[in-house]
């Protein structure tokens, strides 16, 4: 693994020990398979003290600034009813935008997320 790769997981893995430390998680799996120098496909599952958890996949290409080729966040409650996802998955028909939120049965555009916003958004928003 290359030092592009190894730098980005490293922030990742910051991020969730971040939460681990304030026992906001309470465990995670999290992997990363580098695919190339700059190529990586990133995974992983945070469980979160209400029992929801936060299942996360990127494909990113690190050559020049981090692009996320695709990705997708999706979180759910402890039903596994889901909250929200965002992603950049293709719809048919054409939803007219890449990146979008799913959220209440509704699909609304969205920026590109960073793991450390969502995490925001699931403390601030969602966790009780």
């Amino acid at each position: 693994m290359n030092t592009l790769v190894k730098d980005y997981q490293a922030k990742l893995l910051a991020i969730i020990q971040k939460y681990l430390d304030d026992e906001s998680v309470l465990a995670y799996n999290f992997s990363v398979d580098s695919r190339s120098n700059y190529l990586a496909f990133v995974q992983g599952k945070l469980e979160f003290r209400d029992g929801s958890c936060l299942f996360f996949k990127e494909f990113v290409d690190l050559q020049e600034t981090l692009e996320k080729l695709s990705y997708s966040f999706h979180y759910q409650d402890r039903e596994n009813k889901l909250i929200f996802r965002y992603d950049n998955a293709k719809h048919k028909p054409d939803l007219g935008y890449g990146n979008h939120k799913h959220i209440n049965e509704k699909i609304i555009p969205s920026d590109v997320p960073e793991l450390a916003q969502i995490m925001i958004e699931i403390i601030n928003n969602y966790l009780t």
